[in-house]
């Protein structure tokens, strides 16, 4: 197959889009697939393989790590040379309408993807009001494809209450080779706790947004003293963050990537989650591949991965305790950690991008043998 793959974002930035879309293209390319990705220009042309074709843009006002690529007339050749027999759009917002603009201009199949759920990030840019248009803005997009794939349940069950039709779901996946218990080690823990290793150390991995929520974990410092909290990323909340936590044992530690990413989750007491807007939460998996147990909120597609007491704790986040009680719970027990920590590795071993990938195969593979384009308008 030649898939032609539209996504808001690539490479070089580093989010849970990013890294499912990594593994993905790697994955296709290796089961003799070809795919040609159109992305915001980032400085890479290629990935695995795979061309990458950039597309020139400007930074999102709210969100300046994102780019705004307008899908220019130039693509059309570029996709007539690549000759794709689907294409395949990622969060189509801006650069993706070019996605659903060629798909039908050209006559070929679309899938459409959903992993940022931004109708809930509107609430948190003072933007609420619009919620509903964004659904009605997101219903037409997605309602072109023959397909819509969600990263949860929970996602899958609101796209389709919202009028969002042909949904289904594309398991998660995670790296069980890069992440492992394995990689925990006492210099990595110094660096976290600045110096402090034998501190109960918690740790938030991702971006530093406001739609994140990770105000909330300045609390449960507050309640334990004696722990230290390293918020590993970057994102335009950051300053914002600084101040929050000004005064509290926290160190912004920036971007960590390949074998010290994967050391420092290994090398947490906990993982605090609070986000209560995420469609899987990637990042979970990676901590629980690591055997980094998990404190996270009770809400979207956090709950496909997370087992309360079972391989992490959920608390309910609009309940101002239930992030300190989980926490509390799961430093005060060592045995019951010990347990939470196997049972969250089990879990991740689960769910390889080897599976992940081989699933989108086969919807990709149904889709080209049943599809019947409707005429161009």
């Amino acid at each position: 197959m030649r898939i032609a793959i539209f996504t808001e974002t690539f490479l070089p930035k580093i989010d849970g889009i990013v890294t499912r879309l990594r593994h993905t293209v790697e994955h296709l390319q290796r089961a003799g697939d070809r795919v040609l990705v159109v992305a915001p220009e980032g400085g890479i042309t290629e990935y695995k393989g795979a061309k990458v074709h950039g597309v020139s843009g400007f930074p999102l006002p709210l969100y300046p790590e994102l780019k705004l690529a307008v899908p220019l007339p130039t693509l059309r050749p570029v996709l007539e040379d690549f000759a794709p027999d689907l294409i395949h759009v990622v969060n189509p917002a801006v650069l993706g309408l070019g996605g659903l603009y060629y798909a039908k201009a050209l006559k070929l199949p679309l899938v459409a993807s959903y992993h940022t759920h931004l109708p809930q990030y509107l609430h948190h840019y003072g933007l609420g009001m619009l919620e509903e248009v964004l659904w009605g803005l997101l219903r037409s997009a997605h309602n072109q494809a023959q397909l819509n794939l969600c990263t949860s349940t929970a996602m899958v069950q609101e796209l389709t209450a919202h009028g969002i039709e042909r949904v289904d779901l594309w398991q998660r996946g995670v790296d069980t080779e890069m992440f492992g218990p394995h990689l925990a080690s006492t210099k990595m823990r110094s660096r976290l706790s600045r110096d402090c290793p034998d501190a109960p150390l918690l740790l938030y991995i991702g971006r530093l947004s406001a739609e994140k929520e990770i105000e909330q974990i300045r609390p449960i410092l507050t309640r334990i003293p004696n722990a230290r909290l390293a918020l590993v990323g970057d994102g335009p909340h950051r300053q914002a963050l600084e101040e929050h936590f000004a005064g509290t044992p926290t160190h912004f530690v920036g971007y960590l990537q390949g074998l010290e990413l994967a050391s420092a989750f290994a090398s947490a007491d906990a993982f605090i989650f609070p986000s209560r807007t995420e469609t899987l939460g990637l990042v979970l998996l990676e901590a629980m591949a690591a055997g980094c147990p998990v404190v996270a909120a009770r809400k979207g597609g956090i709950v496909d991965i997370v087992q309360d007491g079972v391989n992490g704790y959920l608390f309910d986040p609009d309940d101002p305790e239930g992030a300190i009680r989980a926490t509390e719970q799961l430093l005060d027990r060592r045995q019951e950690r010990e347990i939470l920590r196997q049972n969250a590795r089990q879990e991740a071993e689960r769910w390889g991008w080897a599976a992940a990938t081989e699933q989108l195969r086969q919807y990709y593979q149904t889709i080209l043998a049943n599809s019947v384009m409707p005429s161009v308008a």
